[in-house]
């Protein structure tokens, strides 16, 4: 159990909830915290079901086709409470995707590998922007800490980047007026 669970029981722990209800709040709010998709979180509520966490009813209204409520058992209670603790309580060793590529970014010719990081800054950029327009969520503090925290992070990853584009740039240029004391490469 994990990080997926957690967030599926604290949902419920608010109120009991149908599907659709739950994928829309993740989707609408909660997208910039997690990537849980649709399928995945039907197949974690099913197991949560299954293992006597969650309880599921169905519910029908008018005319519209049935559907399925969750809710939250007393047991489901309990681990929702452990898992928040566990999750709370642990610092998780950080590793980064992009990092593999900067272990050979010495094999691409140095303004390729500029532009390139250069894309990866305006990622960043637009993540950053995306962020900020999150909507201030009124029910404690706990979704803000967590959007703030992302913030942090994507801003420190934005610092570290332009840094090491200028240093980059820095050590081709001076490659270049070594080589050539005439010629200076502008990159």
């Amino acid at each position: 159990m994990g990080e997926r669970e957690l967030l599926l029981l604290g949902m419920l722990m608010v109120q009991s909830q149908h599907g659709y209800q739950i994928n829309e709040f993740i989707e609408r709010n909660l997208s910039r915290v997690t990537d849980m998709k649709k399928p995945t979180a039907y197949a974690l509520l099913e197991r949560l079901s299954q293992t006597g966490y969650v309880r599921v009813r169905t519910e029908q209204q008018g005319k519209r086709p049935p559907r399925k409520v969750y809710s939250i058992t007393s047991a489901g209670a309990i681990l929702f409470l452990d898992l928040l603790r566990d999750n709370l309580a642990r610092a998780e060793r950080m590793t980064f995707a992009g990092d593999m590529g900067l272990m050979f970014l010495d094999h691409l010719p140095r303004e390729e590998a500029l532009d390139l990081l250069r894309q990866r800054l305006g990622s960043l950029d637009a993540q950053i922007g995306n962020h900020e327009q999150a909507p201030k969520h009124e029910h404690g503090l706990g979704v803000g800490l967590a959007l703030e925290h992302i913030l942090f992070l994507l801003h420190a990853e934005r610092d570290w980047l332009a840094a090491a584009i200028a240093r980059l740039q820095d050590t081709a240029q001076a490659a270049g007026v070594a080589a050539d004391p005439g010629k200076q490469e502008h990159l």
